[in-house]
């Protein structure tokens, strides 16, 4: 016997909560609405400092003279071409022969900085500049003797490497205001980075420096 008893009907189902799909929307969105609130409105803090390396960028950026207009020299008096180091990262420093504590320093930090380079070692060089006749001590030979060291005239050189750090009362005295900071010469031959003076131990001041060069060996693909 048949039974007339209609079977139940399933339960209707429930409509989906669009919750999930506001919160995909939102998580979206946000990273473009605080780089708009970052960009438009500065008070509010989120916009990353504009500068964050201890060196300052040389502007505008100044190509190496050619070996005409500086006249360089190796300790042995043979003519030296700065021109010739295109290709390479360039850590540039300039102080006298005798190179007191201050000049042992920059040497100190600029070695330093270089060898801890790793395998971009060999994509920098560097360059100590002489501005006067005076003799190098055996023991900074000894110590930076795979530091190209060359002599210069520092008139000439001025003209080349000062820039807006050096104020009007130390250009004064051109040998001075070179001793002051150190530079960076990029792989086409730019002056582009300066080092200002700084009375920080070089324990202090080194790692800036390497942390600097290490950035621009990082995101540049020349050199």
């Amino acid at each position: 016997m048949v039974s007339n008893t209609s079977s139940s009907s399933p339960n209707p189902q429930k409509p989906r909560s669009i919750q999930p799909l506001v919160w995909i929307i939102v998580l979206c969105l946000a990273p473009v609405v605080a780089a708009l609130l970052a960009y438009y409105v500065p008070g509010l803090g989120l916009r990353p400092d504009e500068a964050t390396n201890y060196g300052q960028l040389v502007q505008p950026q100044r190509p190496t003279p050619p070996a005409s207009e500086l006249n360089l020299t190796t300790l042995d008096g043979e003519p030296f071409n700065l021109q010739s180091l295109q290709g390479q990262w360039v850590l540039l420093t300039v102080d006298q022969g005798a190179c007191p504590e201050s000049c042992v320093e920059k040497l100190f930090i600029l070695r330093n900085s270089h060898a801890s380079q790793g395998k971009n070692v060999d994509r920098v060089v560097r360059v100590w500049v002489i501005t006067d006749d005076a003799p190098v001590p055996n023991e900074v030979m000894n110590a930076y003797g795979s530091t190209i060291m060359l002599r210069a005239q520092p008139e000439q050189l001025s003209q080349f490497l000062t820039t807006n750090t050096i104020d009007n009362a130390t250009a004064g005295n051109t040998a001075q205001a070179l001793t002051q900071p150190m530079w960076v010469i990029d792989p086409l031959g730019n002056l582009m980075l300066e080092f200002p003076p700084d009375d920080a131990p070089p324990e202090e001041r080194g790692p800036k420096v390497r942390k600097d060069i290490s950035k621009l060996l990082y995101n540049s693909r020349i050199g």
